[in-house]
């Protein structure tokens, strides 16, 4: 068992990639770890396609349907997933968890829920940095968009930015 040099997550045998955070972890008594300790970007990008983050890519169309077909419990594992990917893929693992994200969401009766769509627009800007693309202002849309009621499509552009970032399993 190795640990990741980014996050001090246990990195099992085998995985070149920590399963918390997503950091290249490579040999654990060689070189990549030590650059891997040095830089928390080191094995994140690829040649060929940019910048590239361990999470998984999730089809937005079935998470959307599942949400209405379970009257809203599937969207909560999405909301769950949404974040953990995000943090992972924005390398801020530390961040607030969707759990802690939700019950000030529920406790500002959604104001927090706003305030974090407007900081998630922030990590998918890092995102699109990291990847060499000139950044969005997502922010903003994220905001106004959970102003109207639609928060749910912010979540939908959130998930196909992560989708662009998402290594291919």
């Amino acid at each position: 068992m190795a640990f990741c040099g980014n996050c001090g997550a246990n990195v099992p045998e085998g995985n070149n990639y920590c399963p918390n955070c997503g950091a290249f972890v490579g040999n654990a008594a060689g070189a990549d770890q030590n650059r891997a300790n040095e830089n928390p970007n080191y094995g994140q990008q690829t040649i060929s396609g940019g910048y590239r983050a361990n999470i998984k890519k999730r089809d937005i169309a079935v998470t959307v349907i599942l949400s209405i077909v379970t009257c809203g419990i599937y969207g909560l594992i999405w909301f769950f997933n949404l974040v953990n990917d995000l943090n992972t893929a924005a390398l801020t693992p530390n961040d607030k968890t969707p759990g802690m994200i939700l019950l000030l969401t529920i406790v500002t009766c959604g104001i927090y829920g706003m305030i974090w769509l407007y900081n998630a627009g922030d990590k998918v800007d890092k995102i699109r940095k990291m990847n060499g693309e000139s950044s969005s202002n997502s922010n903003v849309l994220y905001l106004v968009l959970s102003i109207f009621g639609l928060a749910i499509v912010a979540y939908c552009l959130i998930q196909s930015e992560l989708n662009r970032v998402a290594m291919d399993a």
